[in-house]
């Protein structure tokens, strides 16, 4: 395991934390509390569940993203359509927040 979800880990639990590491093992706290091995597995575990439970936001924005939203909301109000709401539903529609998109 890297020590990126390690250090993650120990972040989340204290913003304030300095601290050397190597591995799960091997972690020397230099300012603040000790955080043991068992609470840092399990944030490490909350975290990945975060992460996994906003798969459907991440891919959103990256289609949102790949919108001119200003354009199409200039263009909707100059034309009466809706374009842009049509695209971000269809997208929402897309990516639903159950994580069981892509719904085609």
């Amino acid at each position: 395991m890297s020590t990126r979800p390690i250090m993650e880990a120990i972040y989340s639990l204290n913003p304030n934390a300095q601290v050397h590491c190597r591995d799960i093992d091997n972690i020397n706290f230099i300012v603040g509390d000790v955080i043991s091995k068992s609470d840092i597995e399990a944030e490490i575990s909350r975290l990945e569940t975060v992460f996994v439970a906003q798969a459907y936001s991440r891919n959103r924005k990256l289609e949102y993203d790949a919108l001119n939203q200003l354009e199409l909301i200039s263009d909707d109000a100059a034309g009466s359509t809706t374009t842009h709401v049509d695209a971000i539903s269809a997208i929402k529609t897309k990516w639903p927040k159950n994580n069981t998109g892509p719904v085609e």
